[in-house]
């Protein structure tokens, strides 16, 4: 294994706003990456359910709004293989190239015009290519930094910027694209866009990263090599085995696989947590933060169900309830995906000054988590008034546009001081583990989500945004509430 010395050492220290060369290949790899994902999910949604005369696919709509929130958990659920292959066989820096090779044939896949059987082969591209980049791209970025180079926090603010910068113009040019010329040219850019970032990647890399993600950081001996191929190959066997009988038998349906989806989403962080809690490398105190981690879950769990309907439900309600003609300008309905990144590049230095200023004044961790609720439920409760004052009639844009202004003031009171808290709380021997766990909180709440968004309808969405707004709201007081008794568990963490 290498010295994390000798790694930051054969990183050129300077070259990018001050920081590290590797920052500027990391930044382009990862905004072009985000750049062909959110341009590609932008459109998906209306690709799978517009008829196929209009050049969709011609599903029914509830059955379209559950395949996107599967596919958005599988791909958080796929970031712990990914993790575990980079930590185990071939390091980061390979990770993300084979992700972007499978997420840029996902793509080319989509771009293909062709069937329901494309479609899925496309869908399994992703997942796997996504869970091989995303959380591997993320760890580089530390690679390059020494552990008490003060540049670090910065660093890694560059580099979400490039991330909300990609998710801010994808939507825009693939939107466009996509809704009004053709779906299939659409993802054929989001591919050309994961290429530059492969482009970006391999061109640069090894001028500007040195040894960063070269190294495996838990490599398997070979004994464990031919066992996990072993094990690896039979289960792929008796899994495709499994299905195809299935399949056939009509067991394995869309419905029973969201409901799978589901279970995995729910099931998964209970093992998780169940595993760290009893583990023997956990002392006392680290099983007291864990007890405490466990409602800043659910709190989070709670949050990305209401904060991922922006791509399904509010993607749906901004094609099929909203003005498209506002001020003299045509809307395309995939516009609205760009202001979530466009409002975070914007508050998200505003929050940063904000709790900074606050000093110990400043909210703890579970009263932030609570604030991040509320938002969240009042952004579901702004939807449903313009049903309630108006019926039936097309909805004023403006209304969506404050809807995902104030999700996003929860997603800067609880995204951010979520990956903190977790770093903080994590036990030693599974802080790694515990980041995964993390992202498995947006997996379960949009595994959550496949079940519950097939009961939306424009006959019910006053009391679907009601219900599930109000759900968050009451959580949000209860998690306040609680929130001394949860600091206690902390055990000095603030």
């Amino acid at each position: 294994m290498l010295n994390k010395q000798k790694i930051v050492s054969s990183v050129p220290q300077t070259g990018f706003f001050g920081h590290p060369k590797g920052l500027f290949t990391l930044f382009f790899t990862e905004f072009w990456e985000r750049f062909s994902y959110y341009g590609m999910r932008a459109i998906l949604v209306f690709y799978m359910y517009y008829e196929v005369s209009k050049g969709g696919l011609g599903l029914d709509e509830p059955t379209a709004l559950a395949i996107m929130s599967v596919y958005g958990s599988l791909v958080y659920m796929s970031g712990i293989i990914g993790g575990w292959m980079a930590d185990r066989l071939f390091g980061t820096s390979k990770a993300v190239f084979y992700g972007g090779i499978l997420i840029m044939f996902g793509h080319i896949v989509l771009a293909v015009p062709g069937s329901l059987t494309m479609f899925f082969i496309s869908m399994v591209l992703i997942v796997l290519g996504t869970g091989l980049l995303k959380p591997n791209v993320s760890t580089i970025v530390g690679d390059i930094y020494s552990e008490g180079d003060n540049r670090r926090d910065a660093g890694f603010s560059i580099f979400y910027m490039g991330i909300n910068l990609g998710g801010f113009i994808a939507p825009l040019i693939v939107g466009e694209v996509g809704l009004k010329h053709d779906f299939h040219l659409g993802f054929a850019i989001a591919a050309v866009g994961m290429f530059f970032g492969l482009l970006v990647f391999v061109l640069t890399k090894k001028k500007n990263l040195g040894l960063a993600g070269t190294y495996v950081a838990n490599p398997l001996s070979p004994a464990e090599k031919k066992k996990y191929s072993i094990i690896f190959g039979l289960s792929a066997v008796l899994i495709a085995i499994i299905s195809v009988v299935m399949i056939s038998l009509g067991i394995l349906t869309f419905a029973s696989f969201i409901a799978l989806v589901g279970i995995l989403g729910i099931t998964i962080p209970i093992v998780y947590f169940t595993r760290m809690y009893r583990s023997p490398k956990t002392t006392e105190v680290e099983r007291s933060r864990i007890l405490a981690y466990i409602p800043l879950f659910i709190a989070s769990v709670m949050f990305w169900a209401i904060q991922e309907q922006g791509s399904t439900i509010l993607a749906n309600y901004a094609d099929k309830r909203t003005q498209l003609s506002f001020a003299g300008i045509e809307i395309s309905p995939a516009w609205f995906q760009s202001l979530n990144p466009l409002f975070i590049i914007f508050l998200a230095p505003v929050f940063a000054w904000a709790w900074v200023k606050l000093g110990d004044r400043q909210p703890t961790i579970p009263q932030k988590f609570s604030l991040g609720l509320l938002f969240a439920g009042l952004s579901f409760l702004v939807i449903l008034l313009p049903s309630y004052f108006g019926g039936d009639s097309l909805v004023n844009p403006l209304w969506l546009v404050l809807s995902y202004f104030i999700v996003v003031l929860g997603e800067l009171c609880l995204s951010p001081v979520g990956l903190s808290a977790t770093t903080k709380l994590a036990p030693a021997a599974f802080s790694a583990q515990t980041m995964s766990l993390w992202f498995l909180s947006n997996a379960a709440a949009q595994a959550i989500n496949a079940q519950i968004v097939r009961f939306y309808t424009a006959e019910n969405e006053m009391e679907y945004f009601g219900v599930i707004g109000g759900i968050s709201i009451l959580l949000s007081i209860l998690l306040f509430l609680i929130a001394p008794r949860i600091q206690r568990f902390m055990k000095g963490v603030r």
